[in-house]
């Protein structure tokens, strides 16, 4: 966009205020092309601040001597498209968050410091004609050349990065090649294959539900749909979008697939790089920052052509985007739940409406709301009934427990059953409890102390290898305690049970086997998590004992028995999307057993095997578990029959939140134009965290435009009231978790 005159610029700055600020632009930018989506320096309230032009206008309401000039710009062109633009003023608006925030979330970090926008080249090596004749094995004492020599040889050409991670004496090793002149180095954004053919291995033969679900996607390429897979566990749904994904890059456009979590990455990331002739790129929370702005830049460039990310990756600009895949769609992961708090679905859905492109959700256990926007034809659903290849459902057994001897957690029956599939070879055994730690709760068995944190309404998890008392809320850490507080008596027991303590009791009763925990603790080193999933897809484990990170999307083949510990407090949740959560959680647990050529079988302890969602989930399937849940949702007006707003409050005081409810209620009657359903305010169910006292009101109305109407001109009003600056608070559109 060019002006006549110097124009006015419309700046994005991370700040708690819901507007663009007005910017002069100097004189010496007069004659520049200034593009939307560039970022600039400006002074903001005494501090510099990196910016987001966002848009240009010919005058300002405010009189020009007291608008500040724009510092500098960091940018010669622009960092977002307007479709990525359109995009941040759709979020500002749904989700009624500062845009100034909102495009702090869509930049890598170092581009929000203002790091220069250059995508660098890496280093790549390939031998001369001289490196390629030396016989390797002529090298006797000098082992690490012979290896790098060796590798080198059979690879036409690979990068620093690679080479690096092979072994810690490459740069050793390059600087002796160099100087024998054995070695070719080169720099490129990515490894310089040619790209005419996008395949590095043969696809796989697709079945006919396969190919009936590739086929319908492959119609509407460069169109905008939904589409709803829903296909069991096994069922090859990964196939189906690698296979799409090739027709993509054969268009010569890029693809995005976003995962729940990060534990997905590698081995998804391995699949692809073995399937694709094609520059994959990496996102997520766990690279370093440097690493997030090249993938970042390299897709935004096109040098990249398939990005694989969680939630944080939505917002990579891309050159030439062609499709949308969003795996294990219903989980919750894919909603942000502080700060930014937006569905990563919604948003990539808006996204690819946009952009006028299809986009795939897939599921074994798809979400209420995607089933209910199928029957408003909203989406389009597609099936995949059968697992692929040769292999069956596994059977789902209920183990009553109720009056039975426990062994931590394990009864006598289930013991039985892990140890006749110990006995087998190559035969695996999944088990899954979420709760990590070694007990959820420490008491005193002589005057009934529990330890409590001083910080939130929770019990304090016993860490036993670390020996701590940790707070999953706040995680506040004290050290672990022998005696009492309360009586000063040594009777101190551990109540519940955590990962770690059934991770204890697996290793003494089973000490010739190998037994690896997937958990949070367990996998918080770098590179810990890779190499537990390599030792399990090469048969070098016989338990496999996790929480959550093990319901979703893995693929373990020698797994024949998945067991679920301790379900039973889910079943009696106040929250009404616990029974939907936890059908999804049986269901994609048990979708981990007999993937491979022998039949699984699912173990699931309880004391109510005859619950009605454990019955009807277990005889008819998660479909018809689904069609009960959204009938009896519609009865109850509840989402997807109805929209919802959570507004909360937190303070340091109770006094100050009852403050500050007193001036609010009166304004929200007046609002109220639209038969908008206010319930509250109320204590949240965990009433103190962090030393906050917590409270909420939910708005919800069976219309969105009317809830939305009645939100946008009520919070710049709540802004206004003397007694904001006192708590802190927060609106989550479209809440998940109503705690």
């Amino acid at each position: 966009m060019k002006l006549k005159n110097t124009p006015i610029a419309q700046v994005a700055i991370p700040v708690l205020l819901n507007q663009l600020f007005d910017y002069r632009i100097p004189d010496a930018y007069a004659l520049k092309d200034i593009g939307l989506g560039i970022r600039v320096l400006v002074s903001f309230r005494g501090q510099e601040k990196v910016g987001l032009i966002l848009g240009l206008k010919p005058t300002s309401e405010i009189k020009n001597e007291k608008l500040k000039f724009v510092l500098s710009f960091l940018d010669s062109q622009p960092l977002l498209a307007s479709k990525d633009q359109q995009l941040l003023h759709w979020l500002r608006h749904y989700y009624h968050y500062p845009i100034g925030y909102i495009f702090c979330n869509t930049l890598p970090t170092l581009l929000k410091k203002g790091e220069t926008a250059v995508l660098k080249k890496e280093a790549y090596f390939s031998l001369t004609l001289t490196g390629q004749k030396i016989d390797p094995t002529s090298f006797k004492r000098a082992l690490k050349q012979q290896f790098f020599l060796q590798t080198l040889q059979e690879s036409t050409q690979m990068s620093e990065t690679v080479l690096k991670t092979l072994d810690k004496s490459w740069p050793q090793v390059k600087t002796a090649f160099l100087k024998k002149n054995w070695l070719i180095e080169q720099a490129y954004y990515f490894s310089p294959t040619p790209l005419k053919n996008c395949l590095n291995e043969t696809e796989l033969v697709l079945n006919q539900a396969q190919q009936q679900v590739l086929q319908c996607i492959e119609k509407t390429l460069e169109t905008f749909t939904v589409f709803l897979l829903d296909g069991v566990t096994g069922s090859g749904k990964t196939e189906v979008y690698m296979q799409l994904i090739n027709k993509v890059l054969q268009k010569n456009q890029q693809v995005m697939l976003l995962l729940p979590e990060i534990s997905l990455t590698p081995q998804l990331e391995t699949r692809f790089r073995q399937r694709f002739n094609a520059p994959i790129v990496i996102y997520h929370s766990k690279l370093t920052d440097k690493q997030r702005l090249q993938s970042w830049l390299a897709i935004k460039l096109g040098e990249a052509s398939i990005l694989l990310g969680t939630r944080s990756a939505l917002f990579t600009p891309f050159k030439n985007l062609g499709v949308i895949i969003l795996d294990e769609e219903h989980d919750s992961s894919f909603k942000q739940q502080d700060k930014f708090r937006f569905s990563a679905r919604d948003v990539a859905i808006m996204r690819a409406k946009l952009t006028n492109i299809p986009i795939l959700l897939g599921s074994a256990t798809p979400s209420l709301e995607s089933l209910a926007n199928v029957t408003k034809k909203r989406f389009q659903k597609l099936a995949l009934p059968q697992r692929a290849g040769k292999a069956q459902p596994p059977k789902i057994v209920l183990l009553d427990i109720r009056n039975k001897r426990m062994h931590q957690g394990l009864s006598a029956a289930l013991l039985q059953q892990i140890e006749q599939t110990l006995s087998k070879e190559k035969q695996q055994v999944l088990i899954f409890l979420n709760r990590r730690g070694f007990a959820p709760r420490l008491m005193c068995h002589d005057c009934g102390w529990v330890a409590c944190c001083a910080h939130c309404d929770a019990n304090l998890v016993i860490h036993q290898q670390q020996k701590q008392l940790r707070c999953h809320h706040c995680q506040h850490q004290y050290l672990l305690i022998t005696q009492c507080p309360a009586c000063q008596k040594n009777a101190l027991n551990a109540l519940g049970l955590g990962t770690e303590r059934v991770e204890q009791f697996l290793n003494q009763r089973y000490p010739d086997k190998t037994i690896i925990r997937l958990d949070a603790e367990s996998t918080q080193k770098k590179g810990m998590l890779e190499k537990y999933l390599t030792q399990i897809n090469q048969g070098n484990v016989d338990i496999i004992l996790g929480t959550q990170m093990l319901a979703k999307g893995h693929h373990f083949p020698n797994v024949t028995l998945a067991v679920l510990l301790d379900i039973d407090s889910r079943l009696f949740s106040l929250d009404f999307r616990a029974p939907e959560k936890l059908a999804q959680l049986i269901t994609q647990v048990a979708g981990r057993s007999g993937r491979g050529k022998i039949r699984g079988k699912v173990l699931i302890q309880t004391r109510q095997p005859q619950h009605p969602l454990l019955t009807l989930l277990i005889q008819q399937g998660y479909n018809a578990f689904a069609q009960h849940a959204l009938a009896e949702r519609k009865m109850a007006l509840l989402p997807p029959y109805s929209y919802q707003a959570l507004f909360r409050v937190a303070a340091f005081q109770e006094q100050c939140a009852d403050d500050f409810f007193e001036q609010l209620m009166p304004l929200i009657i007046q609002q109220n134009q639209h038969n908008i359903l206010v319930l509250g305010p109320v204590d949240a169910p965990m009433r103190k965290r962090e030393k906050r006292y917590r409270f909420q009101l939910l708005f919800q109305s069976e219309s969105r435009a009317e809830l939305h109407a009645f939100l946008t001109p009520l919070l710049p009003k709540i802004k206004t009231l003397k007694t904001i600056k006192k708590i802190q608070w927060s609106l989550d559109v479209d809440p998940i978790d109503l705690y």
